[in-house]
């Protein structure tokens, strides 16, 4: 998205990206959970973050109802607010990666456009897309909030797996089933093992 305004200049600071990383000792990256609510995409991005703390990496998540209560609490979840909340949560994860943090956002993101579209602000290596799969029987069944019951009940409009729709992601660079695998601790250790073998955890130039 261009800015309205013409008179504005981007300014390039003095330390650099790089030099974050070399600072932390690790890659700055942003793993992108994406599914259905109830798939257990909050739970696996906290235990990650806490297996990543253990080993001095710097982290941070972005979770879906707590953006919605300062960043977006203007939106609601029309198609086309959809598409504004994961445009907003992109740029905010790009910033978090340009300062060398390993960022974990959890939001439903139901559209493929609109993750594309982050992985494409981001550079090369920068998006990982994490697909948290769980069937909706099994979603409806955890239901930790109640959402699907006032979904069905028509209480709640526009709800994903519901009312509306969630496009699955076609090349994910990660997949966890957590309708047959629900051990967290060991769903998020996958997650760590991919960011080791590809790298992200120790920085060279």
């Amino acid at each position: 998205m261009k800015p309205k305004s013409k008179n504005i200049y981007w300014h390039e600071g003095n330390i650099t990206k790089k030099d974050r990383e070399r600072l932390a000792k690790h890659r700055g990256v942003c793993l992108w959970f994406t599914g259905l609510s109830g798939s257990g995409k909050s739970s696996i991005a906290r235990e990650t973050e806490n297996l990543l703390y253990e080993k001095g990496i710097r982290t941070y998540v972005l979770d879906g109802d707590n953006i919605r209560h300062g960043l977006n609490s203007d939106l609601g979840f029309s198609p086309e607010d959809r598409n504004e909340n994961i445009r907003r949560i992109g740029e905010v994860a790009k910033l978090f990666v340009d300062a060398g943090i390993i960022v974990m956002t959890a939001f439903i993101s139901p559209y493929r456009q609109d993750r594309d579209r982050v992985r494409k602000i981001l550079n090369e290596g920068e998006f990982i897309e994490i697909y948290v799969e769980a069937d909706l029987e099994t979603c409806e069944k955890r239901d930790p909030k109640g959402l699907y019951k006032k979904a069905r009940l028509g209480e709640i409009k526009e709800f994903t797996g519901i009312s509306a729709p969630y496009e699955k992601p076609e090349n994910p660079e990660l997949i966890i089933n957590t309708s047959k695998e629900t051990n967290v601790k060991e769903n998020s250790k996958k997650i760590v093992e991919y960011l080791e073998k590809n790298g992200y955890l120790f920085f060279t130039d």
